[in-house]
């Protein structure tokens, strides 16, 4: 028996995009799928292009109601088992549904009371401007623990995973009213309702970032917002059914301390109030990574996180007024996280 996978495009104002990743659902190898695109009423010529595919595909078109709304219908629409949702700007590889198809029977044969709810694995990024573009893969590092990975923000963006069908109808679908963040928001609520995530390392979607136009980019408060609300979620219902640990309290920390980093930049209160969440917590955390160098480690340990931003404040202006009065063409730019 071969499971049936439906591939899910929502579409809005991508006449540019879409084709491509309509033609790259088509173009799977796995053959048991069904293609449906939905048209959230465009103004451009995406319908157009949706509708010259004729019958290789289901379309359908509506009034402008958003993204998630689009992939609830979509969701309705579906008769497959598996889901695979392809945003109309991005698209997948020929192998990427068949690969991951063969995980889900590989790890049936081994584990036979096994069931698996979300297969996620690494999406490619890909970076364009108006002469080139280039291609990196986002990897997704152990452990594969999902709690830890949302956390984190390491779980992958939409393209990426293969979504049973009814794990998705059992926690209400997609949240029409979430702003961002909206695939993270999802991940909670399937957590939350005990369902199963498997690893797959097998890359296989392209994740187009072309535009800083995106809700994400464009009002940083409210993603930074939306995101501290996912990871407060994570941690109440942790602590509320036993299941918190020390690597997964730091998680949580991690990602609020990198947050506090960003929000400190325009808001220092706010930045002072999740410092203080974190302590309350956690009161021997000690941030880690690429966002707290050992320099900067040392004085968060030792003088606190306002002097320790304060010394990495005068550090970023020490490196740009010494930026400026280098003439050579070999100057970098300093990291953000001085």
């Amino acid at each position: 028996m071969h499971p049936k996978v439906s591939i899910l495009i929502p579409c809005y104002n991508a006449e540019q995009w879409v084709g491509k990743a309509i033609e790259s659902a088509l173009e799977q190898t796995y053959p048991h799928t069904e293609v449906i695109v939905i048209d959230d009423g465009s103004t451009d010529n995406s319908l157009e292009i949706i509708q010259s595919f004729g019958s290789k595909i289901q379309w359908a078109t509506q009034l402008n109601q958003g993204g998630n709304v689009t992939r609830n219908h979509l969701l309705e629409r579906s008769t497959g088992q598996w889901l695979q949702y392809l945003d109309a700007d991005d698209y997948l590889l020929p192998h990427k549904v068949g690969e991951q198809i063969e995980h889900l029977k590989a790890t049936k044969d081994k584990q036979a009371n096994h069931k698996i709810d979300v297969l996620y694995s690494p999406s490619i990024l890909e970076y364009r401007n108006h002469t080139s573009f280039t291609q990196e893969i986002l990897p997704i590092p152990e452990p594969h623990d999902p709690w830890i990975l949302l956390a984190r923000w390491y779980l992958p963006q939409t393209n990426s995973p293969l979504w049973r069908k009814q794990a998705i109808v059992d926690v209400g679908g997609w949240k029409e009213t979430q702003p961002c963040c909206q695939e993270h928001e999802l991940y909670l609520r399937l957590l939350q309702a005990g369902k199963s995530f498997q690893y797959c390392p097998s890359a296989g979607s392209i994740y187009r970032q072309w535009s800083e136009t995106t809700t994400c980019k464009r009002n940083m408060h409210l993603t930074w917002k939306k995101r501290l609300e996912i990871e407060d979620g994570i941690e109440t219902h942790l602590i509320e059914t036993g299941q918190m640990t020390v690597d997964r309290q730091w998680a949580i920390n991690q990602a609020r301390f990198e947050c506090a980093r960003m929000i400190w930049l325009r808001d220092r209160c706010w930045a002072a109030q999740i410092i203080h969440q974190i302590h309350q917590s956690q009161p021997r955390f000690l941030p880690r990574g690429t966002s707290a160098p050992k320099s900067y480690q040392l004085a968060y340990q030792f003088i606190g996180f306002e002097w320790a931003e304060e010394i990495a404040d005068w550090k970023r202006k020490f490196l740009r007024n010494s930026t400026l009065e280098d003439n050579s063409p070999h100057t970098t730019v300093p990291n953000k996280y001085p």
